[in-house]
């Protein structure tokens, strides 16, 4: 299953935001690395949509061919092409995992879906990319339940942060009430950089 397991620090450095999470190097060096990230550089139109596009992609942890994929899932469907994009990516099992608090990081979210901790409805799910839908109940597998890890993630987690979500923390499951809106998303993203890119 490919998936990004590079340095992130660098990756956060290059965006200049902590899109795997907390990072500390960025309080450090809050400049691009390299010999010349210190410098300033004007990027071109290109660059810049390309910039949000490697944004996203890394944020949701996607590869270039799932990412295209989920584009033209999303060109192909009635609505604003970036805004149902973005839909797509938060509808993924490992990132709503992540948004239920059930993991730390949208990486660790994607572990725990692989080593089949999570159940789907019921059913054990490991496929990170499965398309969870509204109604659906996401939930920790009961002898995962005592996991050190989801223990700790949950213990103290804000389960209101997110309203198309819902949790039950006695049975640890949550449901997808409905598909977010795009007002709702937290993520700091410019989707139409990325639909103009994909368009040329």
């Amino acid at each position: 299953m490919a998936r990004y397991t590079g340095p992130k620090s660098r990756i956060a450095r290059k965006f200049g935001e902590g899109i795997f999470g907390a990072d500390k190097v960025l309080s450090k060096k809050n400049y691009p690395p390299g010999q010349h990230g210190n410098s300033r550089k004007k990027n071109s139109e290109y660059g810049v949509q390309l910039r949000e596009k490697q944004k996203a992609k890394y944020t949701y942890g996607v590869l270039e061919r799932q990412f295209r994929n989920l584009f033209e899932r999303a060109e192909k469907a009635k609505g604003i092409t970036g805004e149902i994009l973005l839909q797509l990516l938060e509808c993924r099992l490992d990132n709503l995992v992540f948004r239920l608090g059930i993991a730390p990081t949208r990486a660790a979210a994607r572990q725990l879906v692989s080593h089949r901790h999570i159940v789907v409805d019921g059913e054990v799910v490991n496929i990170p990319s499965y398309a969870v839908k509204p109604g659906q109940q996401i939930g920790v597998r009961e002898k995962s339940k005592s996991l050190e890890v989801i223990v700790n993630c949950l213990d103290g987690f804000n389960h209101s942060k997110y309203p198309w979500l819902e949790w039950d923390n006695n049975s640890k499951v949550g449901k997808l009430l409905h598909v977010p809106q795009r007002a709702d998303i937290p993520e700091n993203i410019k989707e139409h950089l990325i639909v103009e890119l994909y368009s040329k």
